[in-house]
């Protein structure tokens, strides 16, 4: 286990490494122009793109402008040039109210996925099934944005039962910043739940037939402990790996909609922003961000994985 580990946390370094190198080279290398004048917005000044040419080497090697943007991006020393303030504090800043977004939806789609997917595969092709099955194609269906621009309209405008966006931080009131997020995680969890109660349904409907589950019954166990203690404890695995991609994901950036519709300013809306006013310090960060933290997350939920199944290792010590 500990030498997948440090295989796991090496490939890591490297898998981040090469998405810095990836993320500098599409916003500065590939021809497009003077970096410094997409970097200056809209209305630059020659005085502003020399001090940016300046700033950031841009007339020094490649190489030396790739340690020079990591350099400012690690440091904190990355400003925007809209708004001139600095970029690594607004995406702290924001940082509390994406967390706050994604595990709150990660949670509401995990219980209820697991949920709608056990109740549909007990009873696969009754009533119940197909109607949960209607009910997942619909969520599925509907756009994000789409969704909480319903909730806030119906729940929060016109029938006052929710506040119209906005956020209230943790330590200063629980139960209001939970209230205030009710719609969001919502909204943002609609879409995974359809996915997550189809892929486990399909999941236990192949497991439910395999030679040990027979065996489980041949041994005289109820239906309930075989389906929840031999079926369903293997039909989630694969579940739980595809939870921790979608996770990184949403918190890497898929929330920016989510964020937009209920104004919460998290960093996902701080891009948006920023990529509305051609800001582009704050893209590369946003964006180094978001590709970090998919790499960093996808390692923990490999290292978790193989913990829980030690195939994983063994078949990757025979390749």
């Amino acid at each position: 286990m500990a030498r997948f580990v440090v295989r796991r946390l090496l490939a890591m370094i490297f898998v981040l490494f090469a998405v810095s190198v990836l993320t500098f080279t599409i916003f500065n290398v590939i021809p497009n122009g003077d970096p410094a004048v997409r970097m200056a917005g809209k209305q630059p000044t020659e005085e502003q793109i020399e001090q940016i040419r300046q700033t950031w080497s841009f007339d020094e090697p490649v190489t030396t402008q790739y340690v020079v943007t990591m350099k400012k991006l690690f440091s904190g020393d990355m400003i925007s040039y809209t708004t001139q303030t600095d970029v690594v504090e607004e995406i702290v800043k924001g940082l509390p109210r994406t967390l706050s977004l994604s595990i709150g939806a990660a949670i509401l789609w995990m219980a209820f996925g697991v949920g709608f997917g056990l109740l549909s595969a007990m009873k696969a092709g009754g009533v119940r099934d197909k109607l949960l099955t209607v009910i997942a194609l619909i969520g599925v269906s509907m756009p994000v944005f789409w969704i909480g621009a319903l909730f806030n309209y119906y729940l929060g405008f016109k029938l006052g039962i929710f506040p119209n966006g906005g956020y209230v931080p943790f330590t200063e009131n629980p139960i209001d910043w939970a209230y205030h997020l009710i719609l969001p995680w919502f909204a943002l969890s609609i879409l995974f739940i359809g996915v997550y109660s189809r892929v486990l349904r399909g999941n236990i409907l192949d497991t439910i037939n395999e030679d040990y589950v027979r065996t489980a019954r041949a041994k005289g166990l109820s239906e309930r402990t075989v389906l929840l203690k031999h079926v369903l404890r293997n039909s989630l695995i694969p579940i739980v790996t595809l939870w921790g991609l979608d996770f990184a994901v949403v918190i890497g950036g898929g929330a920016i909609l989510t964020e937009t519709v209920f104004d919460l300013q998290g960093v996902g809306q701080y891009a948006a922003d920023s990529i509305g006013q051609l800001d582009q310090p704050p893209i590369i960060a946003v964006t180094m961000f978001g590709a970090f933290f998919v790499v960093i997350v996808n390692a923990i939920v490999d290292i978790g994985y193989a913990a829980l199944d030690p195939r994983v290792r063994l078949g990757e010590s025979a390749g």
